[in-house]
């Protein structure tokens, strides 16, 4: 039988360490890996020479759109495996409703995400940032010390996680060898699987209300667009920190700012809406916000796992065994 060929799309400058030698190699070892160099079009030459004989396409950050008019140049499609996150953007529902089946690295990119959180959450609970702040600021510890003082630090503190989504879980194994109480917002979730995940079930409110730290990991639908609004924020503690690395929508960021400006609760945001705050916004200037542009996914060698799991997906579909992360048409719309 001869090995199905498979053709890379996506941009090379965005998806450094994602396809290293070994994977490159590993995809050539199971099926016949028509170029090296990935497609960043689908409208030229090369791309209608390659397209159509694939019929694996990995696809990654960067990735032309793949819709019905990648189909008429694939007559031989089969699978598309994604090599990054979330396929909304790339993936057109056409293919889904023409049976081409579909895969993704989402599970490999939540690694770095849940592990982001863990160390935000523990920075959050011994208010790391703001030590580090006075320190340099005073070059002596006159405003350090009376701080350790304070009811801060991470024994016996209550994180709540808002989303039971394939990071929140994460977020949450990784909290397990803490002292924590988790409590858990997620109306997909009732209160025996929230027992069997180890954390407490509670409304939304409840977990803004009693959380010293709160960490969002919902997806990001029309219906979960600013759920975290002025009258969520005004519920949380005085000095509780929120936690930020799923989508910058989930969040009203006009009432964010309007509540951090009272400093009253702290910020550790990594996603905004814009993606890019303007070059004025308070993100920027604010204390009590740590803000990273974007970096709690796969980064550097992390991007890695992409790969692999894109390799992995790829092999186990040329060997007839089933997906481990397919999507359909109707899980995607629930995803992030």
């Amino acid at each position: 039988m001869s090995r199905p060929a498979i053709v890379l799309a996506m941009q090379p400058f965005r998806t450094e360490h994602v396809l290293p030698q070994p994977v490159l190699r590993r995809l050539d070892s199971f099926g016949c890996l028509l170029d090296a160099e990935p497609l960043e079009r689908f409208d030229d030459g090369r791309a209608k020479r390659l397209l159509a004989e694939a019929e694996i396409l990995i696809t990654g950050w960067g990735a032309p759109y793949v819709d019905r008019k990648v189909l008429a140049l694939a007559p031989k499609l089969k699978l598309v495996v994604h090599a990054a996150g979330t396929v909304k953007g790339i993936i057109d529902p056409g293919i889904f409703e023409a049976g081409i089946a579909v895969s993704h690295a989402a599970e490999a990119n939540a690694v770095p995400v849940a592990e982001f959180t863990l160390a935000a959450i523990i920075f959050a609970g011994k208010h790391v940032f703001r030590f580090r702040d006075f320190y340099v600021a005073d070059r002596h510890r006159d405003r350090t010390y009376p701080m350790q003082r304070e009811a801060i630090g991470n024994y016996r503190r209550t994180v709540g996680i808002i989303g039971a989504s394939r990071i929140g879980r994460r977020v949450i194994d990784l909290l397990r060898p803490f002292a924590y109480q988790v409590l858990l917002s997620d109306p997909t979730v009732d209160a025996d699987q929230a027992r069997g995940m180890g954390v407490k079930k509670v409304e939304l409110d409840e977990l803004m209300r009693s959380s010293d730290i709160v960490s969002v990991h919902a997806p990001s639908l029309p219906s979960t667009r600013h759920m975290i609004d002025t009258a969520k924020l005004a519920l949380m503690k005085d000095g509780a920190t929120l936690i930020n690395t799923a989508r910058g929508a989930l969040i009203d960021e006009d009432a964010l700012l309007a509540t951090l400006k009272t400093g009253r609760i702290d910020a550790i945001i990594d996603v905004t809406d814009p993606e890019i705050p303007a070059p004025e916004s308070a993100f920027y200037d604010l204390p009590n916000v740590f803000l990273t542009p974007h970096i709690a996914g796969a980064i550097g060698l992390e991007r890695g796992r992409l790969g692999e799991m894109a390799a992995d997906e790829a092999e186990r579909f040329i060997k007839g065994a089933p997906l481990l992360y397919g999507l359909t048409l109707e899980s995607l719309e629930n995803t992030a």
